[in-house]
């Protein structure tokens, strides 16, 4: 009786085992955040659309996420945006072209680095200035060649800091959010002010696909094309796509939104970004009639582990918190930002 007993027990045991083992463990993806509301109105909304039972469910076709980039889950204050960084390095210091630098495209640089170095603010307007000089100090390079020069500047350290390149400068946090938003079969998109290009070679290590990245942008043509209109010119095998000075679209503002509606073809459920430049995005996303949908402002509140203007954070705070923007607080949310080994120090030019 008893080596029966013993026999009947053994099955049970391992099924129970075995039981124990396919166990689905729920999976923790924010391990960089604090318990913060944040998170906690994300995964709820999440959970809730991504719910075949709820009335708030949305088909994973239509779970689309777009992103503001510098600011939001790159750094900026180093201490100005990266493509401001790299315009001031190509027409002031680059001895490959500096020399060779227009005179509008030295003033926009020379106003970076007085705004930089000495402090002094930028005119009105400066984003087109910028977005001007830049085509023209790129103008005649082929995508790979810009690729490869973009990708060698983002080598260098990043002002501000050690222990970091600015090729490594991502909010570590933001980064655990697209690979939540990835596994719940959302499709994200990078929709920057800065030019698609400069995006495209910062988040391929990321990575995000060059497809779902869209920004400033400048007309292409072939290297053969001379001043043939492109419908009257057919590309060839020897042809190479170059670089123009000729500006499309500075993808700003209600520029974003019609980007969006042109390449994206879809109202986003999600949003999220850093700056007056995103809001126009997040109301799009907010106006979404067919879907629940939510907006989230990260705001640069840390001035220990970043370098932060905290006056100009408190008002865009308040002025996020009047338009039902989710506030990501950097100081309150984040346990880290860049990740180990990066500190904060003084600016050095």
């Amino acid at each position: 009786m008893k080596r029966i007993i013993k026999l009947s027990i053994v099955p049970v045991m391992l099924l129970a085992l075995a039981s124990c083992g396919n166990k689905e463990e729920k999976k923790n993806y924010f391990t960089l955040w604090n318990d913060c509301e944040a998170i906690r109105t994300l995964t709820s909304y999440v959970e809730d659309v991504t719910n075949e039972s709820s009335d708030h469910f949305i088909p994973k076709e239509d779970r689309i996420a777009t992103f503001d980039m510098d600011g939001t889950f790159i750094g900026e204050l180093y201490p100005t945006y990266f493509e401001y960084n790299l315009l001031e390095y190509r027409v002031l210091d680059d001895p490959s072209y500096k020399d060779k630098a227009s005179d509008s495209e030295v003033s926009a640089a020379t106003q970076i680095r007085e705004f930089v170095r000495e402090g002094k603010k930028l005119p009105s307007g400066f984003d087109m200035i910028h977005a001007h000089a830049a085509a023209k100090a790129y103008s005649g390079m082929t995508l790979s060649e810009f690729d490869a020069y973009v990708k060698a500047y983002a080598e260098t350290p990043a002002n501000g800091f050690t222990g970091m390149t600015y090729k490594e400068s991502f909010y570590k946090p933001m980064l655990e959010i697209f690979d939540y938003l990835k596994d719940n079969d959302f499709t994200y998109y990078v929709v920057s002010g800065s030019d698609r290009f400069i995006c495209r070679a910062l988040v391929d290590s990321i990575p995000i696909d060059a497809s779902k990245v869209i920004g400033m942008d400048v007309v292409l043509k072939s290297d053969h094309q001379g001043d043939t209109d492109g419908v009257e010119y057919t590309y060839g095998l020897e042809d190479t796509l170059i670089r123009t000075d000729e500006l499309i679209i500075k993808n700003l503002k209600t520029n974003k939104v019609k980007q969006i509606t042109q390449e994206i073809g879809k109202v986003p459920v999600l949003s999220f970004g850093n700056s007056s430049g995103d809001s126009a995005m997040h109301n799009y996303c907010l106006q979404n009639t067919k879907y629940k949908s939510e907006a989230f402002m990260l705001i640069a509140d840390d001035d220990v582990r970043d370098h932060a203007n905290l006056v100009e954070t408190a008002k865009r705070k308040a002025t996020w918190e009047e338009n039902n923007y989710t506030i990501i607080s950097m100081k309150d949310d984040f346990k880290t930002i860049y990740g180990d080994g990066v500190v904060k120090v003084d600016f050095t030019f």
